[in-house]
């Protein structure tokens, strides 16, 4: 039985890594992925490799008028928006002192406006449909992590932001919940290690022998969790996080 079978499920940074997984996980479930991203080739990419994919689409999150051009699209197209995960994100690392206002800028827009602005414009839907699913992807550096002023509050904004929308929307039949992951391999985490110069295997293997499951996080096992949270059968569950940080404790 496919438990998404004919739900459409927007996802923000759909072009690669997490996002990429979450489409094809959902799609697996029989849902219609429209992934969102400012890299429009590869969401339109993302979506053609689908067998039910749906219609890959360039837009920048933080631009208030793209935002309500593409979900109007999306509505136009499928008359309906059932899940939203909210997964677009940079990082722009640097110790707090040697931290610039365009470091700080580009993250907290990102992550808390764009995933503002994403969500307001496609709950306007859902509350008219009496139903949704809203996912943010945060992160285990919610928590605080060193190098990442930036990242962490974004990443603990997210969380507020989630518990905050459980509570004004669940009356409308949305949840809203958050996927915390710890260290997973993407194209973005492996950026990181090319500008600090640090090895990839060395990274690696230090961060698997700190998780009790041994090994570092991959885009799927993230998707699968997610996955979880857009399911019909999940509408008793919200405003929860979970920490897939392959360990008992966050």
């Amino acid at each position: 039985m496919l438990k998404l079978e004919g739900h459409v499920a927007v996802v923000t940074g759909g072009a690669q890594g997490i996002g990429a997984e979450t489409c094809a996980r959902l799609a697996q479930d029989g849902a219609i992925p429209v992934p969102l991203d400012l890299d429009e080739a590869g969401a339109r990419r993302v979506a053609a490799a689908l067998p039910n994919g749906g219609r890959g689409i360039g837009c920048d999150i933080t631009d208030q008028d793209q935002v309500s051009v593409a979900v109007e699209q999306i509505v136009e197209q499928y008359g309906r928006i059932d899940v939203l995960v909210n997964n677009a994100g940079v990082t722009r690392d640097a110790m707090f002192y040697k931290m610039t206002r365009e470091d700080w800028d580009k993250v907290i827009a990102t992550h808390l406006t764009g995933a503002f602005t994403v969500t307001q414009e496609v709950t306007k839907h859902m509350v008219r449909r009496a139903y949704g699913r809203l996912v943010f992807v945060s992160s285990r550096a919610a928590l605080g992590n060193r190098g990442q002023t930036n990242y962490s509050a974004a990443k603990a904004g997210l969380q507020g932001m989630a518990k905050t929308l459980a509570i004004e929307l669940g009356r409308y039949g949305i949840t809203s919940n958050v996927v915390a992951p710890g260290f997973v391999e993407t194209a973005m985490t492996r950026a990181i290690t090319e500008r600090t110069g640090q090895s990839w295997d060395e990274l690696s293997a230090a961060m698997s022998d700190r998780a009790t499951v041994k090994r570092i996080g991959r885009p799927a096992d993230i998707a699968g969790a997610i996955a979880y949270f857009c399911q019909p059968e999940a509408g008793f569950v919200t405003g929860q996080t979970i920490y897939a940080t392959g360990s008992p404790a966050a």
